[in-house]
């Protein structure tokens, strides 16, 4: 069966050989695979089926990112596109033009950056309990004895952990709604204490994001806690990530040309050894960067720069 790599390959987005040359891609079963599964089924060229499969997954990503930006609330022509994954490079560049991200970071290692992720993201975890208090009726007495069950919890998460009493955060949060509202909005709690003002002040801060996401508020309709939880925090020592040393040229990267097939027209695109460019070498797309865990797609009218942590500066001219 066609795969969205298959496309990538038929495309020439895909170098034959990954993970510095260790796997080869097969391009005669890709071009058979799209070729008889999807192209002579349709009436399409082999090239216009390939270009189907990324359209159709790029506008499924696309809508997923707007639910995170837009019906959030959120213009993504605030925010900088970081993609990553194995692929994530590959359809970042054409994602961030879709979405109106004018600026892309893909950080050295896209591939494996969850792993990173581990190294420098504190302990964490969530404790909670479904505490239904309906409008009008709050019991602030419940409310408190609650929080402390579940704060007792979390020293005991804490405990286990090991983590010292200095490097200890705990936050409470609260699920809010409107009366007879189909869904609640987590929202912070405000303060550590549980009284009357930092109730009142929860609820305001309720309306305050109901407004923000939704752009109205009901401050008139009376709101219902549904969840309450805390957030126990164990802080880590942070990672000093490496900076590169050297300035080298972009002429040093530069591996040769690979038939790139683009909307507009065929071309021989440069390709690079990402590993070779210095900090602030600059690549003008359309271009290939090939590494060990991900490709690099940059289309025309894109450059990127190489920051002092490796990490590539996409943007639009």
């Amino acid at each position: 069966e066609p795969t969205v790599t298959d496309a990538h390959l038929v495309l020439g987005h895909l170098m034959p050989e990954l993970l510095g040359g260790a796997f080869k891609l097969d391009l005669k079963a890709a071009q058979a695979a799209i070729g008889n599964r999807i192209a002579k089924p349709l009436g399409l060229s082999m090239l216009q089926a390939a270009r189907g499969i990324l359209d159709v997954l790029d506008h499924n990503m696309v809508g997923t990112m707007r639910v995170v930006s837009v019906e959030r609330g959120f213009d993504p022509k605030d925010f900088v596109l970081v993609p990553f994954g194995g692929a994530g490079p590959l359809h970042g560049c054409t994602l961030s033009r879709l979405i109106g991200c004018r600026t892309m970071l893909i950080p050295p290692a896209p591939g494996v950056l969850s792993a990173l992720g581990l190294l420098v993201s504190n302990l964490r975890a969530e404790f909670s309990r479904t505490c239904v208090q309906r409008a009008g009726h709050y019991d602030l007495e419940e409310l408190k004895g609650v929080f402390a069950d579940l704060g007792g919890q979390a020293s005991t998460w804490l405990d286990d952990e090991n983590v010292a009493a200095a490097d200890r955060r705990m936050f409470l949060q609260a699920s809010l709604r409107y009366k007879d509202q189909g869904f609640e909005l987590d929202i912070p709690w405000s303060g550590s204490v549980v009284n009357q003002t930092s109730l009142e002040t929860t609820i305001t801060a309720f309306h305050d994001m109901h407004e923000r996401l939704y752009t109205f508020a009901l401050r008139d309709v009376q709101v219902e806690i549904v969840t309450l939880r805390v957030d126990a925090i164990g802080l880590m020592p942070g990672v000093t990530l490496p900076q590169i040393a050297h300035r080298g040229s972009v002429s040093d990267a530069y591996l040769g040309k690979h038939e790139l097939m683009l909307p507009e027209e065929t071309i021989m695109a440069p390709v690079y050894d990402r590993a070779r460019l210095g900090r602030d070498a600059t690549v003008d797309g359309p271009a290939i960067l090939t590494q060990l865990d991900a490709t690099t797609l940059l289309l025309p009218g894109q450059t990127a720069r190489v920051d002092q942590f490796g990490s590539l500066i996409v943007q639009d001219n």
